[in-house]
């Protein structure tokens, strides 16, 4: 078993913490907001007081956390606390080209890094069954796969440095597609009359059905807006997404359109919904919006 810390205890990050103490292994948490970690300071996890000090026994350290800034942050102040060798797995989903650099920037101070995005949303990370993009080593993967396993039913390296985010990018460029496709159709049978309880289920055994149908149909049929995964952070990983089609010359028309409908949930104060609430989106426009 390794000697892991783990940073960001969110939605996210709080159920893979606690996955790995699950699984055995000797865990170190930090949270910016602390009485989040309490927690897992009853099943017996350590809590650094400090995020400097977390890394200082530590094979492991893995984040969890919002945008690249925070990322950078994070590890600027860790850097300095860790021993030569250690590895730091970041799950959280930021920029491709800034995942580069940072792999440079760790190597240059003694340190392996591993970039790592995750999908499959609250559930996948308290169910223990999420989806690992894994960029940088074949040596450095192999390190991180017992920790990985913990939490993650897919966990593949994909490539080099950042090509974890960059396949993240591909994930979400299609998670546009199907959550628009579930809100729209599910849009078009409420305003047609149709029952959408029974529009969603029976669209979900055929050739429309998704992980969106299955995860987020029921959301809307009762009108449950809570995160799970928010507008905002949504949003977020949409502007990464284009700006990373911008360097390769890709277009993206579908993701661009979702992020513009989902720009009215978040200026209308809903940033913290779930995406599902696209569905309102769409119910308040008409045909000829």
């Amino acid at each position: 078993m390794a000697r892991v810390g783990f940073v960001g205890l969110g939605v996210m990050g709080s159920p893979m913490a606690g996955h790995l103490l699950a699984a055995g292994h000797d865990l170190t948490v930090w949270n910016r907001t602390a009485a989040k970690a309490e927690q897992l300071a009853a099943r017996g996890a350590r809590v650094s007081s400090t995020l400097e000090e977390l890394p200082a026994n530590c094979d492991v350290v893995c984040l969890c956390v919002s945008k690249t800034e925070d990322v950078e942050s994070c590890l600027s102040r860790m850097r300095g606390g860790a021993e030569k060798g250690t590895l730091f797995i970041d799950h959280s989903t930021i920029q491709p080209q800034a995942t580069k650099r940072l792999h440079d920037e760790m190597a240059d101070a003694g340190l392996r890094f591993l970039d790592a995005p995750i999908t499959g949303g609250s559930k996948g990370a308290t169910a223990g069954t999420l989806t690992i993009f894994c960029g940088g080593s074949a040596q450095e993967f192999e390190v991180a796969k017992p920790v990985l396993e913990a939490y993650g039913k897919n966990v593949a390296l994909v490539g080099g440095p950042g090509k974890g985010q960059t396949m993240k990018m591909a994930n979400q460029i299609a998670v546009a597609g199907s959550l628009l496709g579930l809100c729209e159709s599910l849009a078009f049978a409420k305003k047609a009359g149709l029952d959408i309880a029974q529009t969603r289920e029976l669209l979900a055994g055929g050739a429309a059905g998704s992980w969106a149908f299955d995860n987020y149909g029921q959301r809307i049929l009762d009108g449950d807006w809570s995160p799970g995964f928010t507008v905002k952070n949504q949003r977020k990983d949409f502007g990464y997404c284009v700006e990373t089609a911008a360097q390769i010359g890709a277009s993206l028309p579908g993701t661009e359109l979702v992020d513009r409908l989902l720009q009215k949930l978040e200026e209308s104060g809903h940033g913290e919904w779930t995406t599902a609430a696209l569905y309102e989106v769409l119910m308040e426009l008409d045909g000829d919006s």
